[in-house]
């Protein structure tokens, strides 16, 4: 069955410097296509989860993108019955995804990452590609881990993101030695977390390229190592391994 609501989600570290005038177009030009959902500007990039019709919002993305800042951003998209927001927000804040550490600067430079067929591949033959254990750490709160997480994998059962340096610094000790590989839902989290790690003294930590949803999506749904449902922070509440609700 053909669902006619497209739903995407997908964020960009970079430097971002009118963003008073940049949420007034963006605000602007989704409004006049019909769109919902949420865009996040901040001084260190972009972060959205939109939807609406499949042309429109296409559209709408293909415009971002001619800004040369934005240019070739990637999208992970989802199909659905109905809009799963109920009203259209573009809001301009302190962080795109709130860490309260000014110093992790991803636009400064990104920590390793791994893509999801290599993960898959690791996950399956129980180790990475050097023969060390891989560690899961899962960067989400303790919720969204209810609904499903990678199969053992670390869950300090954080109440925010912000708590994750915290324990990530308590817990450090226990990951020496593993090839560890943070992960959250469509990647802005883990790919923070693994610059702390990184700074920390972890060496063979990465993140998990384009999240879960991204892993769900070039697995082809069979996704590896995965057990449960996906929870999204929408009227979808959470979805299965082929993205959907």
């Amino acid at each position: 069955m053909n669902l006619p609501v497209l739903n995407v989600s997908t964020y960009r570290f970079v430097p971002l410097d009118d963003l008073p005038a940049l949420r007034e177009r963006l605000h602007a030009d989704a409004l006049a296509r019909g769109l919902k959902g949420t865009v996040l500007l901040a001084e260190e990039g972009i972060n959205l989860f939109l939807a609406g019709p499949t042309d429109a919002l296409r559209g709408w993305l293909d415009s971002l993108r001619a800004d040369a800042r934005i240019a070739g951003l990637e999208a992970k998209e989802s199909f659905s019955a109905d809009v799963p927001f109920k009203r259209l927000k573009v809001k301009v804040k302190r962080e795109i995804i709130r860490m309260n550490m000014p110093a992790i600067r991803p636009v400064a430079g990104r920590a390793p990452a791994v893509a999801p067929a290599t993960l898959a591949r690791w996950l399956e033959q129980g180790h990475d590609d050097t023969g060390r254990p891989v560690v899961m750490l899962d960067t989400r709160n303790g919720f969204e881990v209810d609904a499903g997480a990678f199969e053992g994998a670390i869950d300090w059962r954080l109440h925010k993101f912000s708590d994750f340096p915290a324990a990530l610094a308590a817990h450090r000790e226990a990951l020496a030695g593993h090839t560890v590989v943070s992960y959250c839902t469509g990647g802005i989290r883990c790919e923070k977390a693994a610059i702390v790690m990184q700074q920390l003294g972890l060496p063979h930590s990465c993140q998990l390229e384009g999240g879960i949803l991204k892993y769900f999506e070039a697995t082809g749904g069979r996704a590896p190592g995965w057990q449960g449902r996906c929870f999204v922070f929408d009227e979808r509440v959470a979805l299965d391994t082929g993205l959907a609700p």
